[in-house]
Parts: structure tokens; sequence; C-alpha cells
């Protein structure tokens, strides 16, 4: 009998299901999965049967009965393949080898001295093909390579600005596929610490989530729903170009008093500060040494952090903020003054069963989500629009 595309993309969707819901929910059973999902025990035995094959789901043995035969309990098989997560930052270019399901399995990284397309492109050509090297022996092998940028990145994977790095339409994934043949997604780097932070650190089972990520400059992931908003053509949470001071400094996108000029790492050149450096790991380093000048910095930002995200939390009414990104380590400094803040400024219904925390990925957040996006590309997560 002929399968009508109708036919075939129920099955895909139904086996899709399963496969996630495996993921997500370890040891289950054939008729634990039918409850779940709703789907009848024939077409989860048929699809599981499949995954079996595919290699995509193990047996693990028989688990408790409650009556009758033991069910055999099933497991996503995290090491049926590996994936690349890659973070472009201004100052450093970092990466994590993961399995599929988003464990960590080898980390590396590189300072950026240069950051024209050319010197930055052989750089990322460097050290991924040093991780897939170092990549184990699995059935799949290397899948998929994620990377996040500090920029605007449409559906083709071209970087069509990135401001801090001073490039404008770049095809980095068409590129980066013609040199190893794998297939490569692009994202805002924001977009990625969003899906890491939602899948895998403190935004699990949140429905309306905000990450921030503060670092050479600041963007957001907005998650609505429990999914990922990208805007009409994919370029919203951009939200470190929001402007907080009218007549304030120009900034390199073009317009002036933004955000990201008080509030990330770009706010040392603006300060007055008579310190010996001017990076993040030495200024806290500095503070925790009693440094007043280094402290009084981190407090400054702390309180344009927070008038950053009385609009934010005014605007999109979320569940959680989470603030990741390399400022996320000067939690100790910015915290409270952005709490107060906050306090102090947000509308009084929009504060209620709010929570603002800190990233508990850290500086992964980013490299875990790109990762993550280029393994749910390889395993087809499919989503039913209505």
């Amino acid at each position: 009998m002929k399968v009508t595309g109708d036919q075939a993309l129920v099955k895909k969707i139904n086996k899709s299901l399963i496969l996630h819901t495996i993921r997500k929910h370890p040891e289950l059973s054939r008729a634990r999965i039918s409850e779940m999902t709703g789907l009848n025990k024939a077409t989860v035995s048929n699809l599981v049967a499949e995954l079996l094959e595919e290699q995509l789901v193990l047996e693990a043995g028989p688990g408790e009965s409650s009556g009758g035969r033991k069910p055999l309990i099933l497991h996503f098989n995290a090491m049926a393949g590996c994936v690349v997560g890659m973070e472009l930052r201004v100052k450093h270019l970092t990466a994590v080898l993961c399995n599929l399901n988003g464990a960590v399995l080898y980390e590396t990284e590189l300072p950026l001295d240069q950051h024209d397309f050319p010197s930055v492109l052989e750089n990322m050509k460097t050290m991924l093909t040093g991780l897939i090297a170092m990549a184990p022996t699995t059935h799949y092998g290397v899948v998929g390579i994620g990377v996040g940028v500090p920029g605007m990145v449409d559906e083709d994977g071209v970087v069509l600005f990135a401001p801090n790095l001073s490039w404008e339409k770049v095809h980095l994934r068409e590129l980066l596929e013609e040199s190893f043949s794998i297939p490569v997604i692009i994202d805002n780097e924001a977009n990625s610490g969003a899906l890491g932070e939602l899948n895998f650190g403190r935004g699990e089972d949140v429905r309306h989530l905000l990450y921030v990520s503060a670092g050479s400059g600041i963007g957001s992931g907005i998650i609505i729903g429990g999914e990922l908003y990208k805007g009409s053509r994919g370029y919203a949470g951009e939200t470190g170009h929001m402007c907080i001071e009218a007549e304030g400094t120009p900034c390199s996108c073009g317009s002036r008093g933004c955000w990201e000029l008080y509030a990330s790492e770009k706010a040392y050149d603006l300060a007055a500060m008579e310190l010996p450096a001017y990076h993040t790991p030495e200024l806290i380093r500095l503070a925790a040494d009693g440094n007043a000048a280094a402290r009084q910095q981190f407090e400054v930002m702390g309180s344009y952090l927070g008038i950053g995200l009385t609009n934010l939390i005014n605007g999109f009414n979320p569940e959680l903020i989470v603030i990741g990104g390399a400022l996320s380590d000067a939690r100790k400094w910015l915290e409270g003054p952005m709490q107060q803040v906050v306090a102090e400024r947000t509308l009084p219904y929009h504060k209620q069963q709010l929570e603002i925390a800190f990233s508990t990925l850290g500086s992964r957040a980013t490299m875990i989500g790109a990762g993550f996006s280029a393994a749910m590309h390889f395993l087809g997560h499919t989503r039913v629009m209505v």
C-alpha cells in the first residue's frame, strides 16, 4: 500500500514524540509511553522497534511488574553520536564536544586577538578539527555542529550583522559545511544560551523564560510557551540595543544610549577607573581582593542591568529570567544593585511569581545550547504547527 504524504508526516511526528519522550524520561516501558503520549500500544511498539534498529533507543532489561510479565525498560542512546557546540565571543572562541543529550565530553578554548573573518574562520576550523578527532567511536559519529555568534543570523546561517566583530553578511554555515561535510546550525549566542538553560540548566520545566547573556555585549534569548521565539524574520532578542539613555553614548550599532554600553563589558571603556585591568576575570579577582573601584564598577553595572531587566519584565511578564555570559561570574557584586532596581521599578503584578536567577551552566550555556540545536536537527524534533 502506498503511504500518502499525510500518513508519512503523522508517522514522523509520532516517532519524534516517542523518541523525545524516552529522551526526557528515562526508564520507560512501551506501555508507559503509550499512556504518556496517547498513542495506541501497537503504534508505540512498531515505532520503538524502528528506533531500536536505528540504535537511537536501547533496551535496558526488565522493570518492575504491576502484575504479569515484567516490562522491558527503554533508554535513549545518548552515545549514538556526538555533536560540537561552539561559542564565538569577542575575545575568545570556546567549544565543547557533547553526546546527543548534552553531556560534555571535551572542552577547549582559544583566545582571539584578531576579529577579521578569515582569521576567525581558520581558528574555528582548527578547533573543530581537533574536537572531531577526539570524538569516541559511535554508531553515527559526529552528526552536527552548532555555533552561537554575537550578532543577527538569518535562517540560512548567514551572520547579517555582528557589530562587536565588525562583520556583515558572512556566510558562516555554508563555509563550515563545505569544510566538514557535517550539518551546521548557526544562531545568535543568546538564543543558544536560552536553549541550553531551558533543557539542561536553571530553566528546565519553565514555559516563559528570558535568558540574558551579558558579556562583551548583551543579548536575550526569549522562550514563550516552552519554545524559542525568534520574531517574524528570526532577529528577536537584540535587547542590548534597547535605548536606556535618550542622549547617551553613541553605539557601534548606529544608535546611542544602548543598554549594553552601560551593563556589559563595554562599560569598562566608559568608566573613569584607575585600575590595572579591564577584563572581567581580572576585575573579579580585584573585587574579591577588596578593591573598591572594581566593586564600585560592578555595582554600577548591576544597577544598569536592573534598568534593562525592568523593561523586559514589564514587556514580557516572564516566569524566570536567567543571567548568563561572562558577567554572571560577577554575581556577588551585580546581584544586589540589580535586584534593588528591579524591585523599585517593576510593575507590581509583573513581580508576582517572578524569579531572577544566575545561570547554572555558567559560561557553558551557549555552547551546550548550540550543541543541543545540532542534536535536535539530527534527531528530527518535529512539531505540529496549528
